[in-house]
Order: C-alpha cells, then sequence, then structure tokens
C-alpha cells in the first residue's frame, strides 16, 4: 500500500473532513481514502463548446446550419454610425 503527507492543508480544510468523517462514521484517514477512491473513478464531464451549445438552443427556431467555433480569434469590434 503507498503512503503520502499532505503538507499545508488548511485548517478549515481539516475540519470539514473531521466533520465528514464523523457523519460517515470513520476515521478521517479513511473518509480522505474514500474521497480519493471516488476522485479517479468519476468520469470526466464532457461539455459541449459553445457553437454546439448555441446550435442546440437555437435548432427549434430554424438554426440549421452548423456555427463555427472562434476559439483563438480576435474578433473585430461592432462600429456604430451615428
Amino acid at each position: 500500500m503507498a503512503q503520502f503527507v499532505v503538507r499545508n492543508l488548511d485548517e478549515d480544510v481539516k475540519l470539514a473532513l473531521q466533520r465528514r468523517a464523523r457523519a460517515h462514521g470513520r476515521s478521517m484517514e479513511e473518509e480522505v481514502r474514500q474521497l480519493l477512491r471516488q476522485a479517479v473513478h468519476e468520469k470526466p464531464r464532457v461539455v459541449d463548446r459553445l457553437g454546439s451549445r448555441m446550435a442546440a438552443r437555437f435548432a427549434d427556431i430554424g438554426l440549421d446550419k452548423p456555427l463555427p467555433e472562434l476559439r483563438g480569434q480576435v474578433i473585430d469590434p461592432l462600429v456604430l454610425d451615428r
């Protein structure tokens, strides 16, 4: 079994871990093990990109063409004529 030490843990985090452990009826060490197990086994959340989210939102009003992703492109400012 591997071991590691967590240094410089904020006091409020330590207290929260102690409260969680007490609430679950286990030691703080076991609580941390459970949290780590859950963290490494959870599935990553897939987040759609902005263009895909916009297309989905407006699909029911006639948007039928794909929206390009503009990540990293410079957008010219809007010029308003008076």
